[in-house]
């Protein structure tokens, strides 16, 4: 398809509508025009417009086929009011678009937008960090259950961990961190889910795409677990629900022709009445389903659409943090329209428009849009509410990786750990997500990451010059029994031992002996022996 592929970032939106005036204006035909007795060069008529940004949009991979003529001539109606083109006398802003021969040029000045301006984030206040083991209490001590090994470790905890091989052990307590609070785990639960967010879309930061202040814990905690066997969210305040009038006229329709739950009388017609019935509620709604806060995380989304995979993980997370009730109603909503599409059963809705252009068509702007109504607004929501409709059934399953990594962080804030006097005991600082290795690199490491504390231990003992010499011996040879691996590379053969614990010569023994002087010399049998 042509037209370059706008890729995620802050303000895409923005960088698509440009690319779209650019696109515009450099591809369409410009020749001369007569109106009203007089010649106009470089111009075009409204139809010749039409025709050529509608193929245009069908052949970008930004849009896509979906696009309709319809969507085309209201782009080119906020182009016109937009100043990115103009009548032949120059009016623009007030006029209306005319699919037509009236005639139209582009004007001198550049129509691209200027990226709106916000405040970058200077620190991450907002973000809620992941808990630690910043308070504990002490558990009272138990015989025969051995505390379970913390993942991470330092150099310095090690050594105090080992120090039972050689001595000196120091005082330690049992210990764990205090009932975690549903408020807690609410903002792992968002902590984890932003991280994620930004992975799965690519980005360096998720700045000018979504302000951490409009992330709610609590909403992705209850459509998470706060759902029905079906996956829909339940919500515990029913005054938030959608009215049961609108809930039964869905329902009609998704089950037609057996969804008639109140036995009204069915006349021809009735199921285009069911169908405005529901369009009307949902139109009338102050802001879309996605939310104005939302729209360029969703909008960002739309750059992924040619890896399903990718996408769908990107719905998924997204729609997480959606307010229960707006999630429940989308939900229901695409499940709508899937169904309708599908049924062969079903009249057709309109005389002139396919059910499935139809369905798109009249939903897709009551699910996405920005609160600036001059972006690519109802062609941006087209092409992102297609998708979502065909894989409703699997973008509001919980992503299996987010949930794995939360499960996982709440275990380990539950396990019980040993504190030693003076040591670090923060073993959260690990990275929230792991980067797949070989099997001989994983092995490596694993040696690595045993073998080093041990190595600057047994250097230290051997630097120690105020151990005693015999103390120091009794205690090496407690570690070559211990760990004769790292014993033996530090010390391959007794030369090199000898290098840096050189022996001591012995001392002799002086023998007092007696001698008789009225015999030859000759020395008793026995003879003591006495230390100097």
């Amino acid at each position: 398809m042509e037209g370059k592929v706008i890729g995620p970032g802050p303000y895409r939106a923005t960088k698509l509508w440009n690319e779209t005036i650019k696109l515009f204006r450099g591809g369409m035909p410009l020749r001369r025009h007569w109106a009203h007795f007089r010649c106009y060069d470089c111009s075009f008529t409204g139809s010749e417009a039409v025709d050529y940004l509608h193929e245009l949009l069908r052949r970008n991979y930004n849009f896509g086929p979906e696009v309709t003529r319809y969507q085309t001539l209201q782009l080119l109606k906020k182009f016109l009011k937009a100043h990115v083109i103009e009548d032949i006398k120059g009016r623009h802003g007030t006029e209306d678009f005319e699919d037509s021969g009236h005639l139209y040029r582009f004007p001198t000045l550049s129509p691209l937008k200027s990226f709106p301006t916000r405040p970058p984030l200077k620190d991450c206040a907002d973000l809620p960090r992941l808990i630690r083991w910043d308070d504990y209490e002490e558990l009272p001590q138990r015989e025969n259950i051995a505390p379970q090994k913390s993942s991470v470790m330092t150099s310095d905890l090690w050594n105090k961990r080992h120090s039972v091989a050689i001595g000196d052990v120091h005082e330690c307590k049992l210990i764990r961190r205090k009932e975690i609070t549903p408020k807690q785990v609410d903002h792992i639960w968002k902590s984890l889910t932003v991280v994620h967010l930004q992975r799965v879309l690519g980005l360096k930061s998720l700045d000018g795409v979504l302000h951490p202040a409009h992330v709610n814990g609590k909403h992705i905690v209850h459509n998470v677990f706060k759902v029905n066997k079906s996956g829909i969210v339940v919500l515990e305040n029913k005054a938030e629900d959608m009215p049961y009038w609108v809930i039964s006229a869905m329902k009609c329709l998704a089950n037609w022709p057996n969804g008639n739950e109140t036995k009204q009388p069915v006349y021809p017609g009735f199921e285009r009445d069911v169908l405005r019935t529901v369009g009307d509620y949902f139109q009338r709604l102050k802001e879309p389903l996605l939310t104005f806060h939302l729209y360029e995380v969703f909008v960002n989304i739309l750059s992924l659409l040619h890896e399903q995979d990718v996408a769908t993980e990107a719905l998924q997370v997204s729609s997480l943090l959606l307010p229960p009730p707006n999630r429940r109603r989308l939900q229901l909503l695409l499940r709508l329209m899937a169904r309708v599409c599908q049924n062969p059963l079903l009249p057709p809705l309109n005389d002139t428009i396919a059910t499935r252009t139809l369905m798109v068509q009249m939903f897709s702007h009551c699910v996405l849009g920005s609160v600036d109504e001059m972006d690519l607004d109802e062609l941006l929501a087209t092409k992102l509410v297609t998708f979502m409709m065909e894989h409703h059934n699997t973008i509001f399953q919980v992503p299996s990786k987010l949930r794995h990594q939360v499960e996982e962080h709440l275990s380990h804030l539950k396990r019980v750990q040993i504190k030693y006097a003076g040591s670090d005991t923060d073993f959260t600082s690990s990275p929230a997500f792991c980067k797949q290795i070989s099997r001989v690199d994983s092995e490596e490491q694993k040696v690595i990451g045993t073998q080093t504390p041990l190595q600057q231990l047994l250097e230290g003992l051997i630097a120690d010059t105020e151990l005693p010499a015999k103390d120091k011996k009794k205690r090496l040879k407690q570690f070559q029994k211990s760990y004769p691996e790292v014993y033996h590379n530090r010390f391959p053969t007794e030369e090199s031992k000898a290098a840096v614990i050189p022996e001591k010569a012995p001392r002799l023994k002086p023998q007092l002996m007696f001698f008789n002087l009225k015999k030859p010399f000759q020395p008793f049998q026995r003879s003591w022996s006495f230390r100097a």
